[in-house]
């Protein structure tokens, strides 16, 4: 199956279905008019999200912070994960050193090397100070070229007789902001974690690609989104890839 326009909608429609329920009841979703409808109704009620999540970032570093981001994700309680999608995993980036604001806010999980922390997902007002202190993460840049990388996720958590797989996850660079990046890379990972497509254990194989509609699947998950200044038009910035079990 290769990356198309019609397939790409398919995705997206099943994203909102899950989260939205209600607008997949009265739009036709597998319609580009349908579907833009309630992209537009989705974005109007982002700016009044009841939950949130926040990450505070020192520094980025790609493997790096996928790895943390997956042991995030795998410690958020499932009536908070629950409300959460349905503001669709929605989270803010500010720029900030965990280290000095550890004894003064709370981090549901802070990276092995304290370039990253993440306050779980809650209520928008509880984050509101923290908000307030700190700037946006900006990161304009593009993300730089890098040659593969291997990282282990969620090695610290009990499998339960899961047999731990690899998947590639590829990632798009043309015209995508190191800021933009981290966003599309968040609703993929941390979405792909809490329905249990990464598990404890698993290598993920990070590859980088201008483009990815060349790539074929299947695709374990694809985080879709619109170019900017094209709201008729949808591409994929991420992609997992299906498993293969380990030896």
């Amino acid at each position: 199956m290769t990356i198309s326009q019609e397939m790409l909608r398919e995705v997206v429609a099943q994203r909102i279905r899950a989260a939205r329920p209600e607008l997949a009841g009265r739009l036709d979703l597998l319609t580009p008019g349908g579907l833009l409808a309630a992209q537009r109704e989705i974005s109007q009620a982002a700016q009044d999200a009841k939950v949130l999540a926040i990450c505070v970032l020192r520094g980025f570093d790609l493997p790096t912070w996928v790895r943390a981001t997956c042991a995030f994700a795998g410690r958020v309680e499932q009536v908070a994960a629950a409300d959460w999608r349905r503001d669709f995993t929605r989270t803010v980036f500010l720029a900030g050193n965990p280290d000095n604001l550890r004894n003064r806010f709370v981090f549901g999980h802070v990276a092995d090397d304290g370039s990253a922390a993440w306050q779980d997902p809650a209520p928008v007002e509880n984050s509101a100070t923290l908000r307030r202190l700190l700037k946006l993460f900006e990161g304009a840049a593009q993300l730089p070229t890098r040659p593969p990388a291997v990282v282990r996720v969620l090695a610290d958590q009990n499998p339960g007789g899961r047999t731990p797989v690899r998947r590639a996850l590829y990632v798009a660079t043309a015209e995508v902001a190191i800021a933009d990046c981290l966003v599309h890379l968040n609703h993929l990972l941390v979405e792909a974690v809490l329905d249990g497509i990464i598990g404890p254990g698993d290598q993920l194989t990070i590859r980088q690609a201008p483009w990815l509609p060349g790539l074929a699947g299947p695709f374990a998950a694809l985080r879709i989104a619109n170019p900017p200044g094209k709201p008729d038009q949808l591409r994929a910035y991420a992609a997992l890839t299906e498993e293969t079990h380990d030896a």
